[in-house]
């Protein structure tokens, strides 16, 4: 028996891609996305980018060794996405400290940019929230994403 396993995005060269069908809940009552969902298309897109490329946050919590936290977020809002619209999250890396990552995302249409944010997601220590070094295996991914293919 094969399970049903949740929606997957892919890496296709620097850029991670991640699929996202606009439901009825995603709508307020314009008949357009609501501006938060957004956000949550972009959280979901960034989780995913860093499961398929091989950093495992969830290990890194249960060994006590930290998480992200957004500590700035500039979004811009071009045009709104409707019911049932096909949208991709486009997600590249665009700098890395020891300590934190900046991640530019796109949420298209096809060719049409919707809505576009820089996030700078930094790694803090559990417990007291402050800043603390990523895994040295992580910033290697890093580098890797911000080759040039």
């Amino acid at each position: 028996m094969t399970l049903d396993l949740p929606q997957r995005g892919r890496l296709v060269g620097r850029e991670h891609r991640f699929p996202v069908r606009v439901f009825f809940e995603d709508t307020d009552l314009s008949g357009v996305v609501y501006h938060a969902n957004y956000l949550r298309y972009m959280e979901r897109a960034r989780s995913d980018m860093l499961s398929v490329a091989g950093i495992d946050q969830r290990a890194a919590f249960d060994a006590g060794e930290g998480y992200y936290v957004v500590a700035d977020l500039r979004i811009r809002y071009r045009r709104a996405a409707r019911l049932d619209d096909a949208l991709v999250v486009v997600t590249t890396i665009k700098a890395f400290t020891a300590a934190s990552a900046t991640i530019h995302q796109r949420v298209m249409l096809e060719r049409e940019v919707l809505t576009e944010a820089e996030v700078l997601a930094a790694f803090v220590a559990p417990g007291s929230g402050k800043p603390r070094r990523q895994p040295r295996a992580w910033l290697t991914i890093f580098e890797r994403l911000l080759e040039d293919v």
